[in-house]
């Protein structure tokens, strides 16, 4: 027995007639007889009694519609949800991320914006380093992930998108020599023991950043709160992301860093050939928001543009 064959039986059930239903299925009528004929060989009996006016059903089909009625309802059901899954308006994501990311803005703005587009979708957020992120999305235990560039180590096999990007800044007990500058250089820093962002406890991507300076020491922290624990405890001074200003904490003070190009970008990980519908939405609402960044900034230069001419 197929689905078709209980279309075809419950479309003759209900219009009591094989014309009018070969009509409404888009069938001729001798291929809807032949289906009907069918079905009544799988069941071993009549399920219609054929008069010249009408066509009426016997006892077992009167049963055989209560149940054809529910079996194609959820065949219809779960077609349509399958078709949801596929579309990406059902389902989960699965987010890791750095706490810089949620300090720069774009996660939130990211699933604020998903969330509306796609409400039935569950989020999983979880706050990961780096290194964890790559495994995560290696191992299938998370689908995309937001993180800082440094650390992140050979990510051949995944998908990287650029971001927004963050200068350094120093966060520095309030009562250090140093909290009394306007701004920090690498050289003021030299001698002082530094909390540095690592992946690992063998990452020195940010040190290499700074450059050569002799430090006193350095503290490699996993995570944006355990570098300013540290420096509000006067254990050393952090290099954190600008963008981290937002956290006070009590103690603790922000010098901007000067002279230097290092900085940090946040960017987003994702798998190649991503099968699940809401992952692949998810992926996908990166690339509307960078096209609404561009068209955004164009239209502010146009503005400020504008001003000076009127101006």
């Amino acid at each position: 027995m197929e689905l078709r064959h209980l279309r075809y039986f419950v479309a003759v059930a209900e219009d009591r007639h094989f014309g009018r239903a070969a009509a409404r299925l888009h069938v001729t009528q001798s291929t809807l007889s032949t289906q009907v004929k069918a079905l009544e060989h799988e069941v071993g009996g009549p399920v219609f009694v054929r008069t010249s006016r009408r066509v009426e059903l016997t006892e077992a089909g009167e049963l055989l519609l209560v149940e054809a009625r529910r079996t194609l309802r959820q065949a219809d059901r779960a077609l349509d949800i399958a078709r949801q899954s596929v579309r990406g308006e059902t389902g989960a994501v699965r987010i890791g991320f750095s706490g810089i990311a949620v300090l720069e803005g774009g996660l939130a703005t990211d699933l604020r914006r998903f969330h509306l587009a796609h409400p039935r979708v569950e989020l999983h957020v979880s706050e990961l380093p780096p290194a964890a992120q790559v495994q995560g999305l290696r191992e299938g235990s998370l689908d995309v992930g937001y993180s800082p560039d440094n650390g992140l180590g050979d990510v051949g096999d995944l998908v990287v998108r650029r971001g927004l990007r963050t200068t350094l800044s120093i966060a520095v007990r309030h009562d250090h020599p140093l909290a009394a500058a306007a701004s920090l250089s690498l050289a003021d820093l030299a001698g002082e023991n530094l909390v540095v962002y690592a992946a690992d406890e063998d990452d020195d991507s940010v040190l290499d950043r700074l450059g050569t300076e002799q430090w006193a020491g350095v503290h490699r922290v996993t995570g944006t709160l355990g570098a300013l624990v540290l420096a509000s405890a006067g254990a050393g001074v952090a290099v954190v992301p600008t963008a981290t200003e937002r956290i006070g904490l009590p103690d603790l003070v922000y010098r901007p860093l000067r002279d230097m190009a290092a900085d940090v970008e946040v960017v987003t990980l994702s798998r190649p050939d991503e099968l699940a519908g809401a992952v692949r939405a998810f992926v996908s609402s990166w690339g509307r928001t960078a096209v609404q960044v561009r068209r955004s900034a164009a239209e502010a230069a146009d503005t400020r543009r504008g001003h000076r001419r009127c101006g």
